[in-house]
């Protein structure tokens, strides 16, 4: 608002036609104009800040609302992930409870394997008592029956025919095993490291003569009632010593039959391949 430097004039004046002996001053009423100019730039000042807050103001709320909207969508999507883990754990517990019966039915398999080869082992050893200790040994390993038979109770030096006495422990044998079918029977030949010299009974070395005495074995064997597809034979030669072929007693060893019991392990071949 502007006021006239002439008004305190007129005010005066006025005053002196009232009869009143004072006068507003020219000092006081500049005082006043300041007072009021100031006051109204402090009020001018408080719009501006005002102002400033408000808007101030406005970018938080905006900033708050975007700030909410993005911690919903992220507990959005932990929810989400939560309940995939929830249901990836649920599977995977599913998965392992099957996999824990699985292996739990292998070792049901397995027991009935090794009380097999124990039942296996005593008919067997009791089939062929009366035999010496040092021609025919009957023992478990791997799980398997190893019946293992000396040159000396089964041939003559050279020869592929099986003496009476031999021919008499693998009749045994037959009886004990005859109607189990659950049971492969592996016929193998082995011989020394001693070369042949020239053809001895029709083998021209030792793959040879290891061969033609377990196919003679076999041929007993089945004979006596065991299923031809039951029994298999094979020849060594001298490459699975038991001994060290450097001396005649160990070269003596060395020179066996090992007819290899074992069980067949079907049911545990078809829960393996389940898995």
């Amino acid at each position: 608002m502007f006021v006239s430097s002439a008004f305190p004039k007129l005010l005066c004046g006025a005053a002196l036609l009232l009869g009143s002996a004072s006068c507003v001053s020219q000092k006081k009423f500049d005082a006043a104009q300041r007072s009021f100019q100031d006051a109204a730039q402090a009020r001018d000042q408080l719009q501006v800040e005002k102002t400033a807050l408000e808007n101030e103001k406005a970018r938080n709320e905006e900033s708050l609302r975007s700030n909410l909207l993005s911690k919903n969508q992220q507990v959005n999507q932990l929810n989400q992930s939560l309940s995939g883990a929830q249901q990836e754990n649920s599977q995977l517990s599913t998965d392992l409870r099957t996999k824990e019966e699985r292996i739990a039915e292998m070792q049901r398999v397995l027991d009935q394997k090794e009380a097999a080869v124990k039942a296996l082992r005593q008919k067997v050893g009791d089939a062929l008592l009366g035999f010496n200790a040092q021609d025919l040994q009957v023992n478990v390993k791997n799980g398997k029956v190893y019946v293992s038979l000396s040159e000396q109770l089964l041939f003559k030096s050279g020869s592929t025919k099986v003496d009476p006495k031999g021919q008499e422990a693998l009749k045994k044998l037959a009886t004990a095993l005859k109607g189990n079918q659950d049971v492969n029977v592996l016929v193998e030949g082995h011989t020394d490291n001693v070369p042949l010299r020239g053809v001895v009974n029709g083998a021209k070395d030792n793959w040879d003569l290891s061969v033609l005495r377990a196919t003679e074995i076999t041929r007993i064997l089945t004979e006596a009632g065991l299923s031809d597809s039951q029994v298999t034979p094979s020849g060594r030669a001298q490459y699975v010593p038991v001994a060290a072929n450097d001396t005649p007693a160990n070269k003596a060893l060395n020179r066996r039959t090992e007819i290899i019991l074992t069980p067949k392990l079907d049911e545990l071949f078809q829960i393996l391949e389940q898995n």
